[in-house]
């Protein structure tokens, strides 16, 4: 998965690069040990349109604690094969939202 995260100044890129950045082409288990966050951030979405094909974009804004003013953290986007996946990764995970 690709996301828009804090990068460091020397790496921060301007706004033109940002917006040619990668969209989630594949998702996989991971075999990282990961433990759940401790803070919480607020998620923006907005479906974007370019040519012929729709995407969903989402981007988080730092937590309450973090020292600088609210900004976007880390983005992704996905088309709509990536949220079909991203459907079924859901449902596996949360049996209970399933369709029937």
């Amino acid at each position: 998965m690709i996301a828009t995260a804090d990068v460091p100044a020397r790496r921060r890129r301007s706004s033109e690069e940002v917006e040619g950045m990668a969209r989630v082409r594949s998702f996989s288990p991971s075999t990282q040990d990961i433990r759940p966050h401790p803070t919480e951030v607020d998620c923006e979405y907005r479906v974007v349109v370019d040519a012929d094909r729709r995407l969903l974009h989402l981007t988080t804004f730092g937590s309450d604690d973090r020292a600088s003013r609210a900004k976007s953290s880390q983005s992704l986007q996905v088309d709509v094969d990536a949220a079909r996946e991203l459907i079924v990764i859901i449902e596996t995970a949360f049996p209970e939202l399933r369709r029937s």
